[in-house]
């Protein structure tokens, strides 16, 4: 796993502009002799950028357990979401939602 984050600031007498760089990078290793499912389900997200269950504002991290359950956390909605393995329609907010630092 490679990551990086730098975030550098300049100021103009009373403009200041932001600039922030984020990268990530998830090397995996797939087997020459790995086959796909030709049909994929969506299990979070898929309709449209917003604040519903069923929906993402900018996700960032990625994590599936032992049971498969997806959680991701929802950067510009400040929360965690999670999708038990079989349930496709609505996420659950499991940490935060409640606005930035809630």
């Amino acid at each position: 796993m490679i990551y990086s984050n730098n975030f550098t600031s300049i100021s103009e007498r009373e403009r200041k502009i932001s600039f922030y760089s984020y990268t990530f990078s998830l090397l995996v290793n797939i087997p020459a002799n790995a086959t796909w499912k030709q049909n994929g389900v969506t299990i979070a997200g898929g309709n449209g950028r917003g604040d519903a269950t069923n929906q993402l504002n900018w996700p960032r991290g990625l994590f599936v357990d032992d049971d498969q359950t997806v959680v991701i956390t929802d950067y510009w909605n400040h929360r965690i979401m999670q999708w038990k393995n079989g349930d496709t329609t609505n996420g659950q907010v499991v940490a935060g939602g409640k606005g930035a630092g809630n």
